[in-house]
């Protein structure tokens, strides 16, 4: 049974872990396959005591289903402490995390203290040129997994063999540290701190490549679920304002270790505007008092950092660039009832580049630098979507939105949710079939 990916389409935080809650119900197993902890899926449910906001950072979303398995694949790097935190506070909410629920790869990167410490330095260093890094040691970590330095979370329960890893590892990383003025470890501490760690999370463990293949051969339905968005790729976003890791639905297969056959439908996922955190280049970031009104009615502050979301119109442009890449199936537009009370909404349907109309994005950062929006206006509407559950029930003028997206975008609409509730998502594609 092919499964489903689920892909952010523009620079992160568009809801895809509402659309992977959504849509664990039709699934047996759900897979995280790239980021860390820079990430955070904000999902709003009723567990029977009235909506209750859940943010997860590593736990893949489908952990609020019973009877779903929960897995974080290799490319995720984990930080074992924020992960703790997660299942400490699912705990305290009655929601009790067993390895019977969630396993984790033995292959997966670990966030050290002193990835985090480069990360910060890092980013102090650059002063007025900042990447916009959420300093949770991503990128680091990462970096060190490239270069054949990491500590995967197998390392963590052979004590022995953390503490010769680390002797290794950590005299280059301390010359480093010392270099950008920050404080330095010993093997004796980080062996001190992360055994216990690694004694605690032993359950969990598990080859998820072999746990995933043996899934999929055995028809079940598996969510590939990423992190961050298409934009923000680190081989085909707008580089060096990336994030570390493959964003895009190729890298599914990598993160999760599962051949192409496995990935069967892809979800592309989207606000009906745009948002971006962190630099970078934004053609269509509104600098006025109708990005400040999408900012407070989407409440568009980092569900990880707190940090305010830069907001603009949608750009059907870098949704073009997003779906020929990923292969998008169809699209699942979030937010819609956030546009509600403007007069006119507002889609980037081309770029002028020194004079030049282009119709596609590019990985070419001056180029998106210089890129000036071209628009498309069309009518607003004032209804408040909060009661929608139905097509026929949204404003003409809405419905008018989603099908000129669909249009210029060459993507099919096959979700729309117009509120942060679970069962406010309306479905036109079943991913899974009917």
């Amino acid at each position: 049974m092919p499964g489903c990916v689920v892909i952010g389409a523009q620079w992160g935080d568009e809801g895809k872990g509402k659309i992977v809650d959504l849509l664990t119900e039709q699934v047996d197993v759900v897979v995280r396959f790239q980021g860390g902890n820079n990430a955070g899926h904000t999902l709003v449910v009723d567990r029977g005591n009235g909506p209750e906001k859940t943010v997860l950072h590593l736990i893949p979303s489908g952990i609020l289903h019973d009877n779903r398995l929960c897995l974080i694949g290799a490319g995720v790097v984990i930080d074992p402490t924020v992960l703790q935190r997660e299942l400490d506070s699912l705990g305290e909410r009655g929601l009790v995390v067993t390895p019977e629920r969630l396993r984790i790869s033995f292959d997966a990167h670990v966030i050290m203290p002193y990835h985090t410490a480069l990360d910060i330095a890092r980013e102090e260093r650059r002063g007025g040129r900042k990447i916009g890094t959420t300093g949770r040691g991503i990128g680091p970590t990462y970096e060190d997994k490239v270069a054949r330095r990491g500590i995967r979370m197998r390392d963590l329960i052979d004590p022995d063999r953390l503490r010769r890893r680390l002797e290794d590892i950590l005299p280059e990383r301390n010359a480093l540290l010392e270099w950008l003025g920050a404080r330095t470890f010993t093997v004796d501490e980080l062996v001190a701190q992360y055994a216990p760690i690694g004694a605690s999370f032993a359950p969990f463990l598990t080859e998820c490549r072999q746990l995933l293949n043996d899934a999929e051969r055995a028809g079940k339905r598996i969510l590939f679920e990423g992190a961050q968005g298409t934009l923000l790729d680190v081989g085909h976003g707008t580089y060096p304002f990336v994030t570390s890791s493959h964003t895009t639905s190729g890298g599914a297969c990598v993160g999760a270790g599962v051949p192409p056959r496995a990935l069967g439908h892809i979800v592309g996922i989207a606000k009906a505007y745009c948002t971006r955190v962190g630099a970078g280049p934004f053609p269509t970031e509104l600098d006025d008092a109708v990005g400040q009104q999408l900012r407070d009615n989407g409440n568009e502050y980092g569900s990880t950092t707190g940090r305010p979301r830069r907001c603009g119109w949608f750009d059907a442009v870098a949704m073009r660039f997003a779906a020929e890449l990923n292969g998008f199936d169809q699209l699942a537009i979030t937010k819609l009832d956030v546009l509600s009370g403007l007069d006119e909404v507002r889609i980037c349907v081309a770029y002028d580049v020194n004079g030049e109309r282009l119709e596609r994005a590019s990985a070419d950062l001056e180029l998106m630098e210089a890129a000036k929006p071209i628009y498309e206006t069309l009518p607003g509407w004032t209804e408040d979507l909060d009661a929608v559950t139905r097509m026929d029930q949204l404003p003409a003028n809405a419905k008018r939105l989603l099908e000129r997206i669909a249009e210029v975008v060459g993507v099919p609409v096959g979700m729309v949710s117009v509120s942060p509730r679970r069962d406010s998502t309306i479905v036109l594609i079943e991913p899974f079939g009917a």
